[in-house]
């Protein structure tokens, strides 16, 4: 079977000294950590991209790197909303989480995701929110302005939130929408200055580096 092998070549590849690394930036999962760079699992994927039931098996696995692993291989077409919510509930770390956004913000929920995962209170899931924000605001060019300008009340609403991973990526996608074009660069602006005033050190840290890049 597929699966076998390919778990059988992430466990081939474990390397301790990267482990070390990755859990010093952060990536801490509860499942098994076999410390395997990112490029390394894009070449891995690459001859099974769109093979939807070898990404459900890779994620049942229990394996850090199977699991990013999955999200690279799954068809967004294929990926339906309960199962989206299977999975966000069991991203435990921010790498993971940035790979599962990156999927999600292909399917056609996307933006209906990221408003209901915003109002979750697990800190991985109000994550998964802003990370599909941000990936929508990188990959989805054809999108309207009206789907961005409608993430920005809530990206002031959770600025306030103070937990490292989730005011990283409400300034992450506070970003990319200003980026996006001119309106929505002026719109995030706006937004921003509005996020300075909150009594809040998360707020006016994701307002001070969100102006110093869309300002520019």
């Amino acid at each position: 079977m597929p699966v076998i092998a390919l778990i059988s070549k992430l466990r081939s590849l474990r390397n301790e000294p990267d482990i070390a690394s990755q859990r010093r930036s952060g990536i801490t999962p509860l499942t098994e950590q076999l410390g395997i760079a990112i490029p390394v699992l894009r070449t891995l994927a690459r001859n099974h991209r769109g093979d939807h039931s070898l990404a459900l098996d890779l994620w049942a696995a229990d394996i850090h790197e199977s699991r990013i692993l999955a999200t690279f291989i799954a068809d967004p077409a294929r990926l339906t909303r309960d199962q989206s919510e299977r999975w966000v509930r069991e991203c435990d770390n921010w790498a993971l989480t940035d790979a599962f956004a990156f999927l999600v913000d292909r399917t056609p929920f996307a933006a209906t995701k990221a408003h209901l995962w915003s109002t979750r209170q697990g800190e991985f899931m109000k994550r998964a929110a802003f990370s599909t924000m941000a990936g929508l605001a990188i990959h989805q060019k054809d999108l309207p302005d009206d789907i961005f300008l409608a993430f920005l009340p809530v990206i002031t609403r959770e600025s306030i939130d103070d937990r490292n991973f989730v005011k990283k990526s409400v300034n992450w996608a506070l970003r990319q929408i200003g980026k996006r074009n001119p309106r929505l660069r002026k719109a995030a602006i706006a937004e921003a200055k509005v996020i300075a005033k909150l009594d809040s050190p998360s707020a006016r840290w994701i307002a001070k580096d969100a102006l110093a890049e869309l300002k520019k």
